[in-house]
């Protein structure tokens, strides 16, 4: 494969996934990709903030990531960033995406920090960016806070095994060098999951804050903890820095500064600091997919002859076919309709009292979302005034109107109305994501049921 074709791959990947991500799937496949975890206070925000060269994920105490990002990175002459699910907005301020990550996750969560597994899909273009894709999934974490669950670390870490068991997942994992790297969260289960650390890359952060007198020379050597892919280290902004809004360029200044000089690291200078890791990602996750793309395109071949198979079967299917099989799909239909129906009503015979489901959801982004969304647009009074002034004067030309022309009226009117459009195409995707994931749990109900005393296998899509 030439050189083109390498490039083409990670972007290739990046399709693969939206298109997945669109209808819920995404979590099924085993697609190559990088899954950073870490510890909360790891800095993985931070490294990941670096790649990009701009502030935009949010930040606070306890769990700040609450569903997985997928991050993909795209080399571009200009910069802005886009949600899959903004279809055509382009974000270019880097603080709007930051609310719009807080403001998803929390369509989906709630505001009492839970977490969701249903991950939010950001490209960001940029000149200072190399093509990576990265899947930034909540720290780990010990202890509930505010209304969590009393299991939240249990839940993290099943939503952490849907990644990182699956043998075409690269992982970052990215430990503080300030505290005792054999008890790092991240390499605990990068252990437990690659014995071996085969597929596992080990990002050392916070070097500036070891104690006066310590080093992590021996683990960045690959001496200590071995990994097959060995260790990167880097130093993030602090908190101070952060709070004084420091230049992320002047702080990768900082960090080569910082190696070049420590007497620890000066011999490893060369191999450490954030532009050195994105670096090493874009070829480990290049190559990575080049591996693994022959006996993916072979796995999606047989799924999909597999389900073509399975579609012909119900087509050539009569209706006064006596099969048992095709009273079994009605019957399942028929179930489907009834369920579907009582979870968008709210009539169903099991009442959720931990969370809203179904149709209360679709209630609350149509009387809190929404309006959330009408408020936040820009509107002048004056302006307005002023373009009703022009538009009636415009239309009578030299003449002096009694009344006030329909044409006016008209244009005002569709011009106001295209304000909302965006909002409005924003709410309508909201409601077609839930509308998805009722759909899916509803087909989990549909499970092998008896016929005629006949057991007939039901497929759940």
């Amino acid at each position: 494969m030439g050189n083109r074709g390498m490039e083409d791959l990670i972007p290739l990947v990046n399709r693969m996934q939206d298109a997945f991500s669109a209808i819920g799937q995404n979590a099924n496949l085993d697609l190559p990709q990088i899954a950073v975890v870490g510890g909360q206070s790891a800095g993985k925000s931070s490294v990941l903030e670096n790649f990009v060269g701009r502030d935009f994920l949010p930040r606070g105490s306890g769990i700040v990531t609450r569903r997985p990002l997928v991050l993909q990175l795209i080399n571009s002459p200009t910069e802005h960033a886009e949600f899959l699910h903004c279809k055509g907005k382009k974000f270019t301020d880097f603080d709007e995406v930051r609310q719009e990550i807080e403001a998803e996750t929390d369509r989906i969560t709630g505001a009492n920090k839970g977490i969701s597994p249903v991950p939010i899909n950001l490209r960001v273009y940029s000149p200072h960016v190399l093509n990576l894709t990265l899947v930034d999934l909540p720290g780990m974490t010990k202890v509930p806070v505010g209304d969590q669950p009393a299991d939240i670390e249990s839940q993290i870490r099943e939503m952490l095994m849907q990644f990182v068991t699956k043998e075409n997942c690269l992982m970052l994992a990215v430990s503080p060098a300030n505290s005792d790297l054999a008890n790092s969260d991240a390499l605990k289960i990068a252990k437990e999951v690659d014995p071996q650390g085969m597929r596992t890359i080990g990002v050392i952060t916070k070097l500036d804050l070891m104690d006066e007198g310590t080093d992590a020379k021996d683990i960045l050597e690959n001496k200590l903890l071995p990994l097959r892919r060995g260790y990167i280290g880097v130093v993030n902004r602090s908190q101070k820095d952060i709070d004084g809004k420091k230049d992320i360029t002047a702080a990768m200044a900082a960090e080569r500064k910082f190696f070049l000089t420590h007497p620890a690291y000066r011999h490893l200078a060369d191999r450490m600091g954030t532009p050195y890791l994105q670096k090493v990602l874009n070829q480990q996750l290049t190559n990575h997919i080049r591996d693994t793309l022959p006996g993916l395109r072979t796995k999606l071949q047989s799924q999909l002859l597999s389900i073509e198979k399975e579609v012909e079967e119900y087509k050539n299917f009569r209706p006064d076919d006596p099969s048992r099989k095709t009273k079994a799909l009605l019957q399942m239909v028929q179930q489907f309709s009834v369920d579907f129906e009582k979870c968008i009503e709210g009539s169903g015979d099991q009442i959720d009292t931990a969370e809203l489901s179904g149709g209360a959801r679709i209630n609350r982004i149509f009387h809190e979302r929404f309006p959330f969304e009408l408020v936040k647009m820009e509107f002048d009074e004056k302006e307005l005034r002023k373009e009703i002034s022009y538009a009636i004067k415009n239309i009578h030309g030299i003449r002096t109107g009694l009344f006030t022309p329909d044409m006016a009226f008209e244009t005002i009117v569709k011009r106001q109305i295209g304000k909302i459009k965006e909002p409005c195409t924003k709410c309508v995707d909201m409601v077609i994501s839930e509308l998805v994931i009722t759909v899916r749990q509803c087909t989990r109900k549909v499970k092998t049921k008896t016929i005629n005393g006949d057991q007939c296998l039901v497929v759940c899509f």
